[in-house]
């Protein structure tokens, strides 16, 4: 966004200076919970139970392995981010201070 006032030039404000994984990984689940298919892929790679899953919730474990499995799914990613106003670099920015290594 970009507006001018009458003594600088213009200025960018940045929407989303710093998405918080805790807020992404609330993002990846609601985004699974629209999909029926997509929420029984993940519980099938990742070995949730339906039980274990909303004890989960909320946790930084499952809050990475959401990250994960979106940053590994690119269809999927791309459909998150679309719905949200993300852009795909906000996500992986995310991820990528999640896992420094890489």
């Amino acid at each position: 966004m970009h507006y001018e006032n009458s003594n600088a030039s213009p200025r960018t404000v940045q929407k989303n200076p710093r998405l918080s994984a805790e807020s992404l990984a609330e993002l990846c689940l609601g985004q699974l919970a629209e999909d029926p298919r997509q929420l029984a892929e993940f519980m099938t790679v990742t070995g949730y139970s339906p039980a274990a899953l909303r004890s989960a919730a909320g946790s930084d474990q499952l809050g990475r392995g959401l990250i994960d499995y979106f940053a590994s799914n690119e269809p999927l990613l791309l459909t998150l981010c679309a719905n949200n106003r993300l852009k795909p670099e906000e996500f992986m920015r995310v991820w990528g201070r999640l896992n420094p290594a890489g």
